[in-house]
């Protein structure tokens, strides 16, 4: 039996979370990333609740593996989501995007591990306090809304003002990152970026394209004058936002520039006017490969942690 204390928890093989990305993180990609020992997670995002149902239901049909659902707190949909999972008998839910506090009890009467995404070691004690199963602690690595710390300076902090398991985000794209998030305290590690150039994602295939041939300088942060930045492949949309935001354009106007943006990369496969989400990582992705793959190679961590040199260096090789 895995003894990590997260595999336990929720009842997994791996200690991985799929990233919850909104309008790709559907009952394919998370059955797959559940199926391969992960805990594959549905992205509720902007969606009405009758559509995230529809989805915890198909992937009941694809999996008998746990799996859990990410609700966006500035949703309008959100109360009626956060009831709905306890209907629908979800065993996991993460949130992001504000304070789960006024669901956590009604979520623990069901038996629902909550799991919030916490950006300040000050959120996450508020919420080992409420009652939160785990944290997920995102560094601004990651694709998509974004913090200020990086997952290498809020994790560590974290992980040592807090007793529940934590669990580290934004910048693991391989096993040497599994290995780092392990050896600075986390329990499991959530990605995101990798699972979305996956076999079984179905996101346009341009979309895949973009990030399998992306550099390492290649991602950009949008939104930081509106308070939302997010993390994206730089294209025409990028540069149309820095320039707005560099004349004081109001918020309005960038967020009407935004709509719907996702939604053009994610089912259209535009490229140059979407927006296309991830992590700094995607210069290390090179190819599609399956949920099973994927999760296998960033676990094989014991050929990382024997390159461990006296000095303490990774010695990282085959």
């Amino acid at each position: 039996m895995n003894k990590n204390i997260f595999c336990q928890m929720v009842g997994i093989k791996y200690p991985i979370i799929q990233g919850a990305m909104a309008w790709i993180a559907d009952s394919s990609l998370v059955s797959a990333v559940s199926n391969a020992g992960g805990l594959g997670i549905i992205a509720a995002g902007n969606a009405p609740v009758e559509i995230v149902r529809e989805e915890i239901r198909k992937t009941k049909i694809l999996t008998t593996k746990p799996f859990g659902v990410n609700i966006m707190l500035l949703s309008p949909y959100a109360e009626d989501i956060a009831k709905m999972v306890c209907e629908e008998g979800v065993k996991v839910v993460t949130t992001g995007a504000g304070n789960p506090g006024k669901y956590i009890s009604m979520w623990k009467e069901y038996g629902i591990k909550v799991i919030p995404v916490v950006p300040s070691v000050a959120l996450a004690k508020r919420m080992e306090r409420a009652g939160a199963d785990a944290v997920v602690t995102e560094g601004c690595e990651a694709g998509g809304h974004i913090g200020e710390l990086t997952t290498m300076a809020l994790l560590p902090q974290v992980v040592d003002e807090v007793k529940i398991p934590v669990i580290a985000a934004g910048g693991i794209g391989d096993k040497r990152g599994v290995a780092a998030a392990f050896m600075l305290g986390a329990s499991a590690v959530q990605v995101g970026t990798r699972f979305l150039v996956a076999k079984e994602c179905t996101v346009h295939q341009n979309y895949k394209n973009k990030i399998i041939s992306a550099k390492d300088i290649d991602t950009v942060v949008t939104g930081r004058s509106t308070g939302h930045p997010v993390r994206v492949l730089r294209n025409k949309l990028t540069r149309q936002f820095q320039l707005l935001e560099k004349e004081n354009i109001s918020m309005e106007e960038l967020n009407e520039l935004g709509k719907g943006a996702l939604v053009k990369a994610v089912k259209d496969g535009d490229i140059e006017n979407g927006s296309l989400m991830a992590g700094q990582i995607a210069g290390l992705i090179t190819k599609e490969e399956s949920c099973e793959e994927i999760i296998k190679e960033m676990f094989d961590i014991k050929v990382v942690l024997e390159g461990l040199s006296k000095d303490g260096r990774l010695n990282y090789g085959e």
